[in-house]
């Protein structure tokens, strides 16, 4: 049996060569990307059966790849790994077809998990609820997405001066 392919896009160097010796050994036959723009042309050469996709690369967003490699393969599974998480992104991710979304640093076993769908049980609820404040700053989240991340239309659309965004974005995420 033909090992699977799998194409990792990850612009952290070192990163992206640990993961790509992990999965060699697990047995995938292992394609790497530094950008989105080489991402989207490993692709178009060969849609892999699998992928693992950094969020924020170097030249754009790592949802453009998870976009190409569905119009390439729509069966393929695609997982996105993130230092910069947050419900709109995670959101995005899901309905272009990625089949998890998971911080950095991940560890091999859980997206191999992720991958081949054998995660276990999805995490409890919460024990409390999001404050008022994380529910704002996750709203804010969504609506910067919708708008492409231009700041002026989302400070537009939240009734908000573009500075007084732009200070709001610069500060640490509210805890739950």
């Amino acid at each position: 049996m033909a090992p699977d392919d799998l194409l990792i896009v990850e612009d952290d160097a070192g990163f992206r060569q640990q993961l790509a010796q992990s999965l060699a050994r697990r047995g995938y036959a292992v394609r790497v990307a530094d950008s989105v723009a080489e991402g989207i042309g490993a692709v178009r050469a060969s849609p892999p059966r699998y992928a693992v996709i950094d969020l924020r690369l170097g030249d754009g967003n790592g949802l453009d790849v998870v976009a190409a490699l569905h119009a390439g393969r729509p069966e393929a599974k695609a997982v996105i790994l993130t230092g910069y998480g947050n419900i709109a992104t995670a959101v995005a991710a899901v309905k272009l077809g990625a089949v998890d979304y998971l911080a950095k640093p991940a560890d091999v076993d859980e997206i191999i998990a992720a991958l081949t769908n054998e995660a276990p049980q999805p995490p409890p609820a919460p024990a409390q609820p999001m404050s008022p404040d994380r529910v704002r700053w996750e709203h804010i989240q969504r609506v910067l997405a919708a708008c492409g991340q231009n700041i002026s239309e989302a400070a537009r659309q939240l009734g908000l001066h573009r500075r007084s965004l732009q200070r709001m974005l610069r500060k640490r995420p509210p805890r739950q």
